[in-house]
């Protein structure tokens, strides 16, 4: 089915104040450009919002045992694992609503269904004995966040011609990533003070060896959301429009029945879903090898916790968390301009060449020396380089695939693929968790480094080389 417009101006008046009569961005005499960056900054300000309530569980988890929480490490890992099987699951559902609710109730209603797991946080890590069930479901209603992106991005295309969709959607994307780091940097800081007394009381928290416990208000790590959810909704509901393309969900599945799509699904995956999974499970990484999660480098856990390493000191996972996620989400956007420029194609190969490379780097790290302080220190300083440079490269790929698809398919289908890509690519949260508790990380490392390698062989033979099928 082809994207229909109707042939009245784009500024005409909409029909029922929600829908516009006619939308072709393509056309510089009647694309109301206003519009479309209005509609692009406030679903970028939601979206970060829902990016921070998703990833909300990875950076409450790796202190959960400190609090008081009796759980164990894999527990800790399918706690940060289950937001990512849920994002996924539920972009399977928001990747076809642009066309069905439009954008202005689509945003507003999925901004709104953030304060569900925002406040069932605030209110359960204040006590340690939540059942874990809970803990989990609440993990699995952050996935509500996960989901929107495969709502919001398909929808965001559609008010913005092709030559600028690489800058649009990279903006959009790459703030929205931010708000990974958000909530990760934000987290250490907000807990140590009380906001409002009302929101509930203090609670100590137990340090690694060596450091004093503190008093925290861990609370505050979702309840400070709160707020600027309900300014999001509240701008979404009175400011944006709707687009009318229109197609339900049987035509919208003709997607799957063009092989871009399962190509782009692999790239997408090889770049998000590195992304979306190494930024969930990053500290427990941390607090795992080099950390006090790793039994030959601490012995015992609180206030028992005893070194066993002379002069190591043990790092905390919340003060290294967010610079992956900041470098990833900062490489989108800085790179987004570049595949406007130059193809997304080509930076999706210098991508995953740069994820073969640092993947293989950050391999020869993830078997700790614990033989002396100096080899740990010289591991863990590998070990987060090596991180960062995945990041880096994930970031640039997030870039250009998204560039790719909006020159591969055409507008509607476009948006489709956009959805379906980010749906499947979100699942990386739960397969890294997963991977984690089967595997050691050196095997899963391996693997990961094995599928770069394909992608790498797809993206050239099908988009970047001299006479590609489908250059883009």
């Amino acid at each position: 089915m082809s994207t229909t417009y109707a042939d009245r101006p784009a500024t005409s008046a909409p029909d029922d104040g929600e829908w516009l009569r006619s939308w072709d961005p393509e056309n510089p005499a009647t694309w109301d450009k206003s519009l479309a960056w209005r509609t692009l900054w406030i679903s970028t300000f939601t979206l970060t919002l829902c990016f921070a309530s998703w990833f909300l569980a990875s950076a409450i988890a790796p202190k959960l045992t400190n609090l008081g929480f009796d759980l164990t490490n894999n527990q800790l890992y399918w706690l940060t694992s289950m937001p990512g099987l849920a994002g996924g699951l539920m972009r399977l559902i928001w990747m076809v609503l642009p066309p069905i609710m439009g954008t202005r109730r689509m945003v507003t209603l999925t901004t709104a269904l953030l304060l569900i797991p925002v406040l069932g946080w605030g209110v359960q890590v204040q006590d340690p004995t939540t059942p874990y069930w809970v803990l989990l479901s609440l993990s699995f209603l952050s996935g509500i966040g996960g989901g929107a992106f495969s709502g919001f991005m398909p929808s965001t295309s559609y008010f913005f011609p092709r030559r600028m969709q690489g800058t649009a959607l990279g903006l959009q994307a790459g703030i929205g990533n931010f708000g990974v780091s958000l909530v990760q940097l934000l987290t250490p800081w907000i807990i140590g003070f009380s906001m409002i007394g009302f929101l509930g009381s203090s609670a100590p928290m137990a340090a690694p060896p060596g450091k004093a416990a503190q008093v925290v208000w861990y609370q505050n790590a979702a309840f400070v959301y709160v707020p600027f959810i309900l300014v999001g909704a509240a701008l979404a509901w009175a400011m944006l429009k709707s687009v009318p393309i229109k197609a339900n969900i049987r035509q919208q599945f003709d997607i799957f029945g063009n092989p871009d799509t399962w190509w782009m699904t692999l790239l997408y995956i090889m770049t998000f879903g590195t992304f979306a999974g190494l930024s969930a499970q990053f500290g427990l990484l941390v607090k795992n090898l080099y950390g006090a999660g790793n039994p030959d480098i601490v012995q015992g856990v609180g206030s028992a916790a005893r070194l066993l390493v002379e002069g190591y000191t043990v790092p905390d996972p919340v003060a290294f968390v967010f610079l992956g996620p900041l470098v990833g989400a900062g490489a989108r956007i800085l790179f987004s301009p570049l595949t406007d420029r130059f193809g997304g194609a080509r930076w999706t190969l210098v991508a995953g060449l740069g994820l073969i490379a640092s993947i293989g780097y950050t391999a020869t790290a993830l078997t700790p020396d614990t033989t002396s302080a100096a080899s740990l220190d010289a591991g863990f300083d590998r070990f987060l380089w090596g991180m960062l440079a995945i990041f880096l490269f994930a970031g640039i790929g997030n870039a250009s695939t998204f560039k790719q698809m909006p020159m591969i398919f055409e507008r509607r289908q476009a948006g489709g693929v956009i959805g379906w890509t980010g749906a499947i690519a979100a699942f990386g949260p739960f397969f890294f968790g997963v991977g984690l508790t089967i595997m050691s990380p050196t095997a899963f490392y391996v693997i990961g480094l094995a599928f770069a390698v394909l992608c790498v062989a797809i993206t050239w033979w099908r988009y970047a080389r001299p006479g590609a099928p489908r250059p883009s």
